[in-house]
């Protein structure tokens, strides 16, 4: 297998963001420059994992993990370098020739495998859907139904929305590429009949992609123009394939989850048509199901994307059912750090209705004020077909909230809550703590306790905060001095000229030291510095987790040479002291085997100097 030459990784590292790579796989927020979360390679409750989107690499302060964007997909998904450029390079569209990515140990794979060849399929399906709404007049019936329920161009273009004839469109498209019939039955997009001949599935409907979360078309779902005289289906989902999984995708979450590393929120609607409203309106945080119930699968991606999730669902009983259930899924997946927020819609109107009514301004002052917390969405949900005039259905009422207060995570939640019920019902709130104590007792839930990332919340610390808070590791004066003169060494050729120029410089320790003589091999093949690329030299997990503390260090960024002097001032003292008693040492040891007793006394009062020396050394460190 030939080598990956060095200017195709960086064309290949240069073409993806870290944080949008790393975002796939572990929750990420903005935290002044830098991204933060739960670092996935170790178990913990505060974020302490970094992500620099300047610097293209990531550091964990707990563990000590770090590496640009190929080491962080070795390290998760037990990958090869060569097999992390590939997947990189597959992610950004950038074509690998074949020698580099064909391991020497085991056959290649395909170039076009299954996966690739049912995605470029779905795709090539959505460009022909496209085209025949927007480009012909077999699709203006279903460029009408659009136009009427208010979808712009803009929007049909943004969500590349299409129309399936009733001609077999796609059959004959896909007969004259002569595209094998095995992937073609495996792809969803056909019916079989008993003679094992294919049809199109979807005829005269409206078509809406669905993509994956790289944006990738995996599956569509069709709606009918009209459903009277007939009993087929509204709505028509693409089948279960090898691509496409409902039951974990999310309709718009390749775009949402861009729009939540920002807002921090992600928006979770009934319909497709209601995200695609709320993004013409400029609420492009929205997800949907696939026509389904909201899953478990789909709340594990919504935990992993965001810290907040908005529900927007109908007014009317069967939305209210719908919220009630989507709350109860979330709670069922303790996923503590994911906040749920409500926002209920009038009885009667769906956010895509809202948006044609009221316009988009409208709609978005309405998400804003009218955002509660799932307490006060329950206080409303439970009176739901209750006489709180009759004391019976009052007190039933009152021991139903309970049990929700009796599941918030937090003491100051729950003081907020009975005080709010004790004023609405002009209760004693001594009286509600200790109804609350013996709901708890039948139910067997504990009273809550504020954990350290919930004591976080209360006190408002942000996630750079919370890093930053972390207890540093102590180290020596001389291993400070050498961390910031190699920064200064990094990124900045005054400094690297002036250090260099020092004849017999060397580093105190063994990896600084490997740094400084790596970096000289990087500076031969590269102008300019960058974390990210210099990551690459780096095979050691301890080297690269020295780096990123180095880069993490915070210094002055203008150079001062009398703070370079100081700096190699102490390591040039240390280095000499420490050699010198190292070698001393081994020369007792040496007398000491010879038995030569004058010997002995003479190098034990030069070490006991030397170790003093070290001793008074020491003591300036501490002052």
């Amino acid at each position: 297998m030939a080598r990956i030459p060095r200017a195709v990784i960086d064309e290949v590292r240069n073409s993806v963001d870290i944080v949008d790579v790393i975002g796939r796989y572990v929750q990420l927020k903005k935290a002044g420059k830098n991204f933060t979360g739960l670092c996935p390679f170790h178990n913990e409750q505060t974020p302490s994992f970094s992500v620099n989107a300047e610097k293209q690499y990531y550091h964990c302060f707990g563990c000590g993990r770090s590496g640009n964007v190929f080491q962080f997909l070795m390290d998760y998904q037990h990958i090869d370098f060569v097999e992390a450029v590939a997947a990189v390079a597959k992610d950004a569209g950038i074509s690998l020739p074949e020698q580099y990515v064909q391991s020497s140990n085991r056959p290649a794979a395909p170039v076009d495998s299954e996966t690739g060849q049912l995605i470029q399929l779905h795709q090539k399906a959505a460009e022909l859907y496209h085209y025949i709404l927007v480009g012909t007049p077999a699709g203006e019936a279903g460029l009408h139904y659009l136009t009427r329920r208010g979808v712009s161009r803009e929007l049909i273009d943004q969500f590349q929305l299409g129309f399936a004839p009733e001609q077999q469109v796609l059959k004959a498209y896909c007969d004259k590429e002569k595209l094998d019939y095995q992937l073609l039955r495996k792809s969803g997009l056909f019916t079989e009949d008993r003679e094992g001949q294919l049809h199109d599935r979807f005829a005269n409907r409206v078509m809406y992609p669905i993509k994956n979360r790289r944006g990738q078309v995996i599956a569509f779902s069709g709606r009918l123009l009209s459903t009277a005289n007939t009993d087929l289906p509204k709505y028509l989902n693409s089948p279960e394939t090898p691509i496409f999984n409902k039951r974990r995708t999310l309709f718009n979450l390749d775009v949402a989850r861009k729009v939540a590393r920002q807002d921090g929120k992600l928006y979770l609607f009934e319909g497709f048509m209601d995200v695609i409203s709320a993004f013409g309106a400029g609420i492009q945080g929205g997800v949907a199901s696939m026509g389904t119930s909201f899953t478990e699968e789909q709340v594990g991606t919504i935990h992993r994307t965001t810290t907040q999730l908005d529900i927007c669902y109908d007014g009317d009983s069967a939305g209210q059912n719908a919220i009630d259930r989507a709350i109860k899924l979330v709670e069922s997946q303790q996923t503590g750090n994911l906040q749920v927020r409500v926002v209920q819609l009038p009885a009667g109107i769906d956010p895509d209705e809202y948006v044609q009514r009221f316009g988009p301004e409208k709609f978005r002052q309405y998400l804003a004020s009218q955002e509660e917390t799932t307490f006060d969405f329950y206080l409303r949900f439970l009176r739901q077909g209750r006489n709180l005039d009759q004391q019976g259905e009052r007190m039933d009422y009152l021991n139903q909230v309970l049990k929700v207060i009796a599941t918030v995570p937090t003491p100051l939640e729950e003081d907020l809550y009975l005080s709010k019920l004790a004023q609405e019902f002009s209760l004693d709130k001594a009286a509600l703590q200790s109804q609350l104590a013996q709901v708890r007792a039948h139910t067997g839930i504990r009273q809550p306790r504020p954990t350290p990332g919930q004591q976080n919340q209360l006190t408002s610390q942000s996630p750079a905060a919370v890093v930053e808070s972390r207890p540093q590791v102590k180290i020596s004066r001389a291993e400070l001095a050498e961390q910031m003169l190699l920064y200064y060494m990094l990124h900045s050729q005054e400094v690297w000229a002036h250090v260099t120029a020092t004849a017999g410089f060397h580093f105190v320790h063994e990896r600084y030291q490997t740094l400084y003589l790596l970096a000289a091999s990087y500076f031969t093949e590269h102008g300019d510095y960058s974390v990210a690329d210099f990551l690459n030299y780096l095979n050691e997990d301890e080297l690269r987790t020295t780096l990123s503390q180095i880069e993490q260090l915070r210094v002055n960024p203008a150079v001062q040479m009398p703070v370079i002097d100081d700096c190699m001032h102490i390591i040039t003292r240390q280095t000499p002291l420490d050699d010198q008693i190292n070698q001393v040492q081994k020369q007792l040891r040496e007398a000491n085997t010879l038995n030569n007793t004058e010997l002995v006394m003479k190098l034990t009062v030069k070490l006991v100097d030397l170790l003093k020396e070290q001793q008074q050394y020491k003591a300036e460190e501490t002052n």
